[in-house]
């Protein structure tokens, strides 16, 4: 929202109070200030020039040569390139040394041979934007009043002189988007009564409106209040220099006297309001209601717009006129041959106009406030004041009376509350009285009993209704800066981490250490993507009104969002991608109303995970690269012997030849394995290695935590052995042995040779593992390890038919 501060001080008495200073007021109670600008600030030399005669460049189809009194004793020749320049206007121009807009600096030169003694200016080179100049000027040079003074400052004629104050409205504060809310909240700061500007009615009692049109509305919740007026004998022309100015100021493009009276009560009362050629109206009925399927509609941006049943229209009882609340149809616009006119000013529902602004792509200064609220006790008064206004200006009579469709007055809210609760709330020691004066100063009517306040809320404050509402208000006119502030009582605990906290953040440092990255994935996904990569199966958790169809249902693994992830990197020509997250996976759990929620740590790595160096080979990811990452986290946790791999062939989403359970006791508490080639295509990736852990289940585990010991004493021993063994046989299946059978001296086992060739047969394999024996306690002799290894020789040989070489 931008106020004009020059506007403002016609309400109130700013006279004390610079736009700075007043800004800052604002920003400390509770509506944020952008910033102030001044339009003229960085400008030098932009005078007022009349042109007394111009000719055609003789070197030049479109360039002008233009003598401009400039309100010195001699005529400036000036060349000009605008198409519309003509003698016998007054212009802007900039003189020799000036600057204009951009800092762009203005001196004495030459164009195709003939001298230029400044520059003849358009708004755009003053720093206006383009969509705020006025429609008729915006392909050329923009025209002063005919009163304006050759050689005088132009800042005061266009309102360049004024601050600007761009204000941050919040939502609940949609009452503050006019100057008539700005206005009272200024008030209410500096303990003012605004005073608004009103124009006495004139009506023409020989017609009513009502003989114009009939209006009715076919749904009251839809359209809480239409009402419309007739103007007629009017004149289309262009707008006084002072009307359009405040549009400037206020961003929006003076268009005509008429259109410019909806935009100038919109700024205003924040009322929007819609003005329609009533002889192109093709009826003499107003019907509002619904869209209906197959009807379209040329709007003012000479769009055509496909209406559905979503859509609230303004029709001629047959077709659609207008989009409710957001824009009106090029067939009924207001143009030049304009004589008689209907004004519109209503209230729609906010949910209906964002849902159809949105649908359209046209959300504009009317639906924006339709959505937020209006005032709905000025809807009257506004059409009243615009139709007046439409008169005043386009040489008009209004025709007596208003055609009403629907009316909904503000609901008539009070709030009691009591002052112990403002002082508790707030802190503060208040009086009586001094709440009274705060309550004086915001313009709310109330009564006092007891200690105990009962205010009456206008109509304009639609966003107070509570009992917090009203202890807001007290606080910021009280002023926020003059709150107590105290320091926390109690004793105050050193901070610390719960060991689930310090666990998981040495598994992040653990698979940051091995190169991985971390990505955040989005939790809502399709529902095939979401119950893919599942060791159980479990109902979904689905939205009841998703964004998309592509979101609207909660995941339950981390991999699908991970692989989505590689895919928007490979995609990228990013082909080396290793990854992992931390999040949550929903489930609905029976007979509970909200999912269940359970942290896992996923993982998803692709393409090569070493390049290839004068000193290496390239390496590419393989499913023991993800392993090893895994095991270090194990490691990292003392879980080394707590978690085994299984090699599994039930999770269909992964190779069956390269997928194992990662299994702690009897319970699953993951998954590693390559991306099933199938699954691979359907994503567009490479090959590509993924993991899932249950992160609550791993923490959860016996002995997890980082542990330290003393460094051994005694010296350890080692023994190799190599084993034949059925290709069937797996690594894990002979560590268990190894484990179950070498005693409490073992302290590591390590595989260090996997040998596969027909010497030894097709359905053998050579496995040699090198065994380290430490006793922290005392030197071990070699009758004691020599006794543990014929143990586990013994018992490899009768489990798993194993052959000692």
């Amino acid at each position: 929202m931008l106020v004009s501060y020059k506007w403002l001080s016609e309400m109130l008495d700013l006279s004390n109070v610079t736009a700075e200073e007043l800004a800052d007021k604002m920003s400390r109670t509770g509506i944020e200030v952008e910033e102030v600008n001044q339009p003229s600030a960085g400008l030098k030399k932009i005078v007022v020039g009349d042109v007394k005669e111009c000719v055609p460049h003789p070197d030049s189809d479109h360039l002008s040569i233009c003598q401009v009194d400039v309100g010195e004793d001699e005529l400036y020749q000036i060349v000009c390139g605008a198409p519309n320049i003509q003698a016998g206007k007054k212009v802007i121009v900039a003189m020799p040394n000036s600057r204009i807009a951009g800092n762009v600096k203005i001196k004495k030169g030459k164009m195709r041979g003939e001298v230029s003694l400044g520059m003849i200016c358009s708004l755009d080179e003053l720093g206006y934007s383009e969509n705020v100049v006025p429609k008729a000027y915006s392909d050329g040079i923009f025209f002063m009043p005919e009163d304006a003074v050759p050689g005088s400052d132009v800042y005061p004629y266009l309102g360049m002189e004024d601050e600007i104050i761009e204000l941050s409205i919040t939502p609940n504060r949609a009452d503050a988007l006019s100057m008539r809310g700005a206005a009272h909240e200024v008030g209410a700061i500096y303990n003012q009564k605004p005073t608004f500007e009103t124009l006495e009615l004139k009506e023409d009692a020989s017609e009513k409106a009502a003989d114009y049109l009939s209006v009715s509305v076919t749904d009251e919740k839809d359209t809480p209040n239409y009402r419309m007026r007739i103007v007629k004998d009017v004149t289309v022309k262009e707008s006084p220099a002072w009307l359009q100015n405040r549009l400037m100021n206020a961003g929006i493009r003076p268009i005509n006297n008429l259109v410019d009276v909806t935009n100038y009560v919109l700024i205003l009362f924040g009322q929007p309001l819609h003005a329609f050629d009533y002889n192109q109206l093709g009826s003499k009925e107003i019907l509002v209601r619904r869209g209906q399927a197959g009807e379209k509609l040329v709007t003012l941006d000479e769009e055509e717009r496909d209406i559905t049943a979503e859509n609230v229209v303004i029709t001629n009882g047959q077709k659609p006129l207008a989009l409710a609340g957001i824009m009106g149809g090029k067939e009924s616009e207001i143009t030049d041959g304009t004589t008689t006119v209907a004004i519109e000013a209503a209230s729609f529902d906010g949910i209906i106009t964002r849902k159809s602004a949105k649908q359209f792509g046209l959300r504009s200064e009317s639906s924006s406030r339709f959505e937020k609220g209006i005032n709905l006790d000025t809807v009257e008064e506004a059409l009243a004041f615009a139709a007046q206004m439409m008169a005043d200006l386009g040489e008009g009579t209004v025709v007596s009376g208003e055609v009403v469709g629907t009316e909904t007055k503000a609901p008539e809210t009070s709030v009691t509350i009591a002052l112990a609760k403002i002082n508790r709330s707030l802190g503060t020691d208040l009086t009586v009285s001094a709440v009274s004066d705060i309550l004086k100063a915001l313009d709310f009517e109330f009564t006092e009993s007891g200690e105990v306040f009962t205010v009456s809320i206008p109509g304009r404050r639609w966003d107070i209704s509570i009992e917090a509402d009203m202890i807001e208000e007290v606080a910021r006119i009280y002023g926020y800066d003059n709150l107590p502030s105290t320091l926390p009582s109690g004793e105050a605990l050193p901070g610390a981490l719960t060991s689930d906290q310090a666990i998981t953040r040495a598994i992040r440092e653990s698979v940051e250490g091995s190169g991985l990255s971390e990505a955040i994935s989005y939790a809502l996904t399709t529902e095939d993507k979401a119950t893919a990569f599942v060791l159980e199966d479990a109902p979904v958790v689905a939205l009841q009104s998703p964004m998309s169809s592509d979101r609207g249902v909660l995941r339950q693994s981390l991999i699908s969002g991970l692989l989505e992830d590689v895919a928007y990197n490979i995609a990228r020509k990013n082909n080396d991608v290793a990854l992992y997250e931390i999040g949550k996976v929903f489930s609905q759990v029976a007979d509970e109303i909200l999912p269940k929620e359970v942290n896992h740590l996923g993982f998803a790595i692709s393409g090569l995970w070493q390049q290839q160096t004068w000193q290496n080979g390239k390496e590419l990811v393989d499913f023991y690269v993800l392993k090893g990452i895994l095991e270090n986290i194990f490691k990292r946790l003392g879980l080394t012997d707590v978690i085994r791999f299984e090699a599994t062939t039930e999770l269909t989403d992964l190779h069956p030849g390269r997928s194992a359970k990662l299994v702690a006791g009897e319970q699953t508490i993951g998954f590693i394995g390559q991306v099933h080639p199938v699954i691979a295509k359907a994503y567009d990736v490479n090959e590509t290695y993924v993991a899932e852990i249950n992160l609550e289940a791993l923490l959860a585990l016996d002995g997890v935590g980082i542990k330290y010991q003393e460094v051994g004493k005694f010296p350890a021993m080692t023994r190799d052995m190599a084993l034949l063994v059925n290709s069937e046989v797996s690594n894990q299946q002979l560590v268990d042995v190894i484990k179950a059978n070498a005693g409490k001296f073992l302290a590591d086992i390590k595989l260090f040779d996997i040998f596969q060739g027909e010497k030894l047969g097709a359905d053998k394999k050579s496995m040699a593992y090198s065994l380290t024996f430490l006793n922290n306690e005392a030197t071990l002799v070699d009758e004691e390890v020599t006794s543990a290894m014929d143990k586990i020789q013994a018992a490899l040989v009768s489990e798993l038919g194993v052959e000692v070489r």
